[in-house]
């Protein structure tokens, strides 16, 4: 029994020494970690009070405050930042879908401002700003060297006022200047049409109006087609669309899904990760469909891209789209400012994450620049579409009724018109084109 209490004693002495061992070292580090942040807040302090001190010039003390947070966000990554007040109502009002300035959606890279995307129909987009655009200069001053927001700040202004930026465009061996005019941007969420039998949805941005204007534009374009029956498929265009709020990514996705994850995030803790998935209920019935990307299509609309990608519910076609896989928290602040956080990064339903990599198309379809026809090529293209009933003297096909000669017309008037949007949009008439051949390898009635 002796044995036996001294062995226990034994081994509790051993535990405290091993205790004391293992608790000392990590207790000390924590001590002089802290200590460490202590002596930088000093050492922050002191600068500030020198710079209010000796700078040149009178300084706000609340700037450089500001500047001082700002700083702190934007060195954790490009999406961090503080934002002032008037910042934040911005903020509140863009997600409302109306808000001033140039219609384009930006990021940092390499200390020049980058275009995410322009913004269909805005000013920006109607001067022929491109995705993959840096811009350089505003109003003759460079950006570089400028946070994200300052640089923005220096291209908002008043409604109506000009302002001229300097772009550096790949392909293009100088930068070069255009003049655009500020405006009042109203977004339209998503913009419905058909081409033939399909429906076309164009989703510009993800706002609190997305999902509404996506299913009443859906069901006009149905109705004008006098019914699903009559639909062959549908076209997702989220091409240079910057992206916008997680919960209309997750219901635009639940639109088009009848279950399973759509998109999952995770945090710095794994109790702070979430799994949303779809609820019962197809908006297009199962229909064919065909979602476009690009480098302009961002965030949210990469969450959509890939779960329906993953689901195998539509075939992706474009080029390779931004590759913004992280979640951001604004969170309120005192003063009416707030702080956007990197809090998190999405996972799509395979588990892949996009950041930094994007959503590669099932089908890569790029863009083609059109070039400037000359005089003389449509010249030779008016030539070429001549044909033996524009000679003179041919003779006539009595082989068909007026109304077989009548269908058959239209069926070319229609294969025009689907050789013009390839003309105007390449990758549109490219995923159009897909949805025939699903159509016609389908069931016959």
């Amino acid at each position: 029994m002796r044995k036996f209490v001294v062995a226990a004693l034994g081994g509790t002495l051993a535990g405290a020494l091993f205790a004391v061992q293992i608790a000392g070292p990590l207790l000390a580090q924590e001590s002089a970690r802290t200590t460490n942040v202590y002596e930088q807040l000093d050492l922050f302090g002191d600068i500030f009070e020198r710079i209010r001190a000796q700078y040149v010039e009178d300084v706000d003390e609340g700037d450089l405050i500001e500047a001082a947070i700002n700083g702190m966000l934007t060195s954790l990554d490009p999406h961090s930042s503080y934002l002032s007040p008037d910042d934040a109502e911005d903020m509140r009002v863009q997600t409302r879908g109306e808000f001033g300035g140039l219609g384009i959606e930006v990021t940092q890279e390499d200390g020049f401002v980058k275009v995410v995307s322009p913004i269909d129909g805005t000013p920006a987009d109607s001067a022929g700003i491109e995705a993959g655009d840096f811009i350089t200069h505003v109003d003759g001053e460079s950006v570089l060297g400028l946070t994200l927001d300052q640089a923005v700040e220096k291209m908002r202004g008043p409604v109506g006022s000009e302002i001229v930026i300097t772009v550096a465009r790949e392909g293009e061996d100088e930068p070069f200047d255009v003049t655009i005019i500020r405006d009042t941007i109203k977004l339209t969420a998503v913009r419905s049409r058909t081409e033939g039998s399909t429906v076309v949805l164009r989703v510009t941005t993800f706002n609190d109006q997305t999902t509404p204007n996506l299913e009443a534009g859906f069901a006009k374009q149905v109705e004008a087609l006098g019914g699903m029956e009559n639909v062959n498929g549908i076209v997702l265009d989220l091409r240079n669309n910057p992206g916008g709020l997680l919960t209309q990514a997750i219901t635009v996705s639940d639109a088009f899904l009848e279950k399973g994850e759509i998109v999952s995030t995770r945090g710095r803790n794994p109790e702070d990760g979430d799994r949303f998935n779809a609820t019962p209920g197809d908006l297009a019935e199962g229909k064919p469909m065909v979602v476009l990307i690009n480098g302009g299509s961002a965030s949210a609309s990469e969450i959509v891209a890939g779960a329906l990608q993953d689901h195998r519910r539509a075939i992706v076609v474009g080029t390779k789209s931004f590759g913004k896989g992280s979640v951001q928290t604004v969170m309120p602040l005192r003063g009416n400012g707030a702080m956007r956080l990197t809090t998190a990064r999405y996972y799509t339903p395979s588990g892949r994450s996009i950041q930094a990599l994007g959503v590669s198309p099932d089908i890569v379809v790029e863009q083609p620049r059109r070039p400037a026809a000359s005089e003389e090529e449509e010249e030779s293209s008016t030539r070429s579409r001549r044909s033996e009933a524009d000679l003179r003297g041919s003779l006539n096909n009595d082989s068909l009724t007026e109304d077989e000669i009548r269908q058959i017309e239209e069926d070319r008037a229609k294969a025009e018109e689907a050789a013009k949007l390839r003309e105007d949009d390449y990758q549109l008439a490219y995923a159009i084109d897909i949805l025939k051949g699903l159509s016609a390898l389908g069931p016959q009635n």
